[in-house]
């Protein structure tokens, strides 16, 4: 089994490599019938390499996605957003970050990818997404209240990812308009080069490149995603059309093995920090995974939280798709939040494993 991570690109070399990039997971994916006659399914998934696919990388170093007969390769992207398009081609079989306007445009044009589970929320303590400011701000008094941040350029991920229904939300806590700041899409470890470099104002960051930001100086948290947007479905699985409906039953068995990482996950969170029973385990596992090498940072972080049983906030959801219809992100004026997701696969393991019972 190979694990085929590889630290993010840029904004521009994605773009730049977006063509190559396309023809390699084509090429995976004509591989893939001929791969899953044998023994493990070989599973193509897009992630963020993130401390919030915890879940996906526990249950690959734990061994639960070998135990299922699954063989997993990492691709790695700057956001769900772009991940789309090589899900909805076929050349992802799931799609690991936050949901888009990209996803419900997809399923518009009748692509039948779905959500099935949670991967990253933000209840009271788990604020993970971070609204930062440049210290220097702080200091020199440009920044002393949230109304500050207008006129501010601010990075944020991909056009229409969830960081911006939170910068949103942050905007209308600040009682200005969405059109008062400047928006700078940017990969998140960009956010802590833009920070040192003056490039960017403040930004929307998640974990663990918010503490990392924060560690250098460069950047001061002002406050997490659970004072701005609480209970966010933040970021989830989403199964590719191919996947979900030919498949199922690696499907289930690549769910049987997440949602068991989820719970270990769980297990490892206490009063808002990777502080449980098992954090020691998956702060270890997080430092190989992940482009953050120092445990320390792990042990700072402010963790997302996952639900144990892949239950995925649809209310949520739907508050995501309403703003990005206003923005024009999508056009259709009758897609709901709810024909987006597919739960049978999350019922059907969490009524075989059983209710999820803490450490």
């Amino acid at each position: 089994m190979r694990n085929l991570v590889q630290p993010r690109p840029s904004r521009a070399s994605l773009l730049r490599g977006t063509g190559s990039a396309l023809v390699a997971l084509a090429a995976l994916s004509g591989a893939r019938t001929t791969a899953r006659a044998a023994s493990p399914a070989t599973v193509n998934i897009g992630i963020l390499a993130t401390s919030s696919d915890a879940p996906i990388f526990i249950a690959d170093v734990k061994g639960y996605l070998k135990d299922e007969g699954i063989a997993i390769t990492y691709h790695s992207f700057m956001s769900a957003a772009v991940m789309m398009a090589p899900l909805g081609a076929g050349q992802l079989d799931i799609a690991a970050g936050g949901t888009s306007a990209g996803l419900f445009n997809a399923v518009t044009r009748g692509i039948e990818m779905r959500v099935v589970a949670d991967k990253a929320s933000d209840p009271p303590g788990y604020g993970f997404a971070q609204l930062l400011v440049r210290t220097e701000l702080m200091k020199s008094g440009r920044y002393k209240t949230l109304a500050d941040i207008k006129g501010m350029k601010i990075a944020i991920s991909a056009p229409g990812s969830s960081s911006w229904p939170e910068l949103a939300a942050v905007c209308d806590k600040a009682g200005i308009s969405f059109d008062d700041v400047t928006k700078l899409p940017l990969d998140y470890p960009d956010h802590v080069v833009g920070f040192k470099s003056g490039s960017i104002d403040a930004s929307i960051t998640i974990e663990p490149f918010a503490t990392a930001a924060v560690n250098t100086g460069d950047a001061t948290k002002i406050m997490g995603d659970d004072q701005f947007y609480p209970n966010q479905e933040v970021a989830v699985l989403i199964y590719g059309e191919t996947f979900r409906k030919q498949h199922r039953d690696v499907g289930l068995r690549f769910m049987r093995a997440y949602i068991k990482g989820a719970r270990y996950y769980n297990d490892a969170l206490a009063n808002g920090k990777l502080a449980g029973p098992n954090a020691a385990d998956v702060i270890s596992i997080l430092t190989e995974k992940t482009r953050i090498k120092n445990p320390a940072v792990f042990r700072a972080i402010t963790p997302n939280g996952c639900d144990p049983d892949g239950r995925v906030n649809v209310t949520s959801m739907q508050r995501d798709l309403d703003l990005y219809r206003k923005l024009g992100l999508v056009t259709n004026a009758t897609i709901t939040a709810s024909q987006t997701v597919d739960p049978s696969f999350t019922d059907a393991v969490v009524k075989q494993l059983g209710p999820y019972k803490p450490r």
